[in-house]
């Protein structure tokens, strides 16, 4: 396979992917991984895509890069979809207790599915917080869920509740499960977030909570934003649509993560 053919399957990966790896280039590509980190090269001085630890991201994922709510509504809708359901399957029909909803697209995927809950069992109780604007407006008319929204300024980015009164009020709070979602999530940098505001909120969420629980889609693995809001040891379950694999994988046993492939 010449050059330019190679250069343009990788072009290729990276606008469906969003990513691509040394490892996984090398055996699709049937080349040696120093072919391919020379492909990398060449192509990041072309303006193609930028270079990251294990292989290269399309040259607009950087640190800093936060799309709106609507930006993101569309994106991976199948595996934000299976992951939504592999989060409802992990609460069971029987349980009966507190949760955490983060503001982000997939967990408002999961308030979708919890418009429409109720109780299996009488005397089940769900109790539903959150700092999303959006998603309190999904679940508030579910009169078998008892409601708290968390208070603070809005950002429209997001439309969430970001500052020191939500902070404020989840040092005070003790939910079972808290449902955290995230820009990036990487062996060496733990989750991620580019937006600093955010990255506190979702700090305060993950300490609150008795048992964390990150919804995280293929597209962010491996990735890492400006502001690290929680690290791996922190963290108790991963649901995603893929397996991790290489240095994440590893990192993620090392910390005893429990890995859910949606």
């Amino acid at each position: 396979m010449y050059a330019i053919e190679r250069h343009e399957r990788i072009h290729a990966q990276l606008s469906d992917a969003g990513r691509v790896t040394v490892v996984d280039l090398a055996t699709s590509l049937g080349v040696t991984p120093e072919t391919v980190r020379r492909d990398l090269d060449a192509l990041e001085r072309a303006g193609v895509l930028r270079r990251v630890h294990g292989g290269a991201v399309a040259n607009g994922k950087t640190s800093l890069v936060e799309p709106t709510v609507a930006d993101r509504a569309n994106r991976a809708r199948e595996a934000k979809s299976a992951i939504a359901d592999a989060a409802l399957a992990l609460l069971g029909d029987d349980f009966s207790g507190s949760i955490l909803l983060d503001s982000g697209t997939t967990t408002a995927a999961l308030a979708e599915r919890l418009a429409h809950w109720r109780p299996s069992t009488p005397g089940t109780q769900l109790t539903v917080i959150t700092n999303s604007v959006p998603i309190a407006s999904l679940l508030h008319l579910n009169d078998a869920l008892e409601l708290h929204l968390l208070g603070g300024r809005v950002r429209g980015v997001t439309s969430a509740a970001v500052g020191s009164p939500a902070i404020d009020q989840l040092a005070h709070l003790r939910p079972d499960i808290a449902f955290i979602g995230a820009n990036g999530l990487s062996a060496e940098f733990g989750l991620s977030t580019p937006e600093e505001h955010e990255a506190s909120v979702k700090s305060a969420m993950v300490r609150s909570a008795r048992r964390v629980v990150a919804l995280v889609d293929a597209t962010k693995l491996g990735d890492e934003a400006l502001h690290r809001f929680a690290e791996l040891r922190e963290l108790d379950v991963l649901i995603s649509d893929a397996d991790p694999a290489g240095t994440l994988r590893a990192a993620l046993d090392a910390h005893e993560v429990e890995v859910i492939v949606a």
